[in-house]
This record gives C-alpha cells, structure tokens and sequence, in this order.
C-alpha cells in the first residue's frame, strides 16, 4: 500500500489500481457531520412540529446489522485467511462495496443520533430521558455497524502471497 504526501494513506484506488483501506479521517468526518445534523434536529424540529420520539427499533436494527456484519466479516475471514479458499470475484467485491458503505453511513448514524441525545441533555420534559437513553443507545448501535464493515473491509483484504489474476 502506498502513503500519501503527508505520510498517511489515501482513501481511494491507488496508482496501482488497488483500493486503500478506509481513513480514520473519513470516519471521523462522517461522525462529525453526523453530530452537527443530529444536534441541528432538535431545535428546527422543536419550531416546526415536535421533535421525533427515538424508539426501540432503531438502536435494535442497528444492533442487528453490526451483528451481521460483524458475522460476514467473520465468516469471510476465516475462508480467506484461515481456510486460505477463494471467493468468486463478484462476492468478494460485494462485501467490500458494503463495507466501505457501512462504514460512513454508521458514523454518520451514530454520529446524528450521538448529537440528538447531547441536545436534549439538561432539558426539562416527559420524554427528555427516554429519547436520551434510545439515542445514546442507537448511537452505540451505530459504532457497532462502523465496527463490523471495518472488520469486513479488513477481512476482504488479498493475502500478499496471493498471485494476481
């Protein structure tokens, strides 16, 4: 793998045509937007209408799908590096489009529900500890998705003795 001009990795193909991991920047970008937008929902919600109640099936969906994932790069794992077997071509890249996919869109998640709960910390209100609680809880559902597709994505990596195709 080949590092950028600051000594970091690029996120994108490479000169060589081989896909680099993806960034802790671009992690933590998508978490940072993802705060900024979760936060911003509160009070524009708040003029507008009433701010959305976070139920149970939001940090459970996302529970799940971190599940998965974690289970797919797990299973992946072990056929490509344990088992040392092949995955048809299109498989493999499936997993790594999904991955790559998951990642940004579960910080993004876990970063809008992370910034919804922080808004309604300190507020007065019946249902202020119920959306703070299934926030907080939907936000660390969010980093298990981020997890998992990191794994995957890690998992979906070609072992360096591997002839090329």
């Amino acid at each position: 793998m080949s590092t950028g001009p600051s000594g970091e990795e690029p996120d994108g193909p490479s000169p060589e045509g081989r896909l680099q991991p993806t960034t802790p920047a671009t992690v933590g970008g998508s978490v940072m937007a993802g705060l900024v937008v979760g936060w911003l929902v509160h009070p524009v919600a708040d003029r507008v209408a009433s701010p959305p109640v976070v139920s149970w099936l939001q940090p459970l969906a996302l529970f799940f799908v971190g599940a998965v994932l974690l289970a797919t790069a797990y299973l992946t794992h072990r056929t490509l590096h344990v088992r040392r077997e092949w995955l048809e071509p299109h498989r493999a890249v499936n997993r790594l489009v999904l991955a790559r996919a998951c990642v940004v869109v579960g910080a993004l998640v876990a970063g809008g529900y992370g910034g919804y709960a922080v808004s309604w910390l300190g507020l007065p209100g019946e249902l202020v500890d119920d959306r703070i609680l299934r926030s907080f809880l939907a936000a660390v559902g969010g980093l298990t998705v981020v997890a998992g597709a990191l794994l995957l994505e890690r998992a979906c990596r070609v072992r360096k003795d591997d002839p090329e195709p």
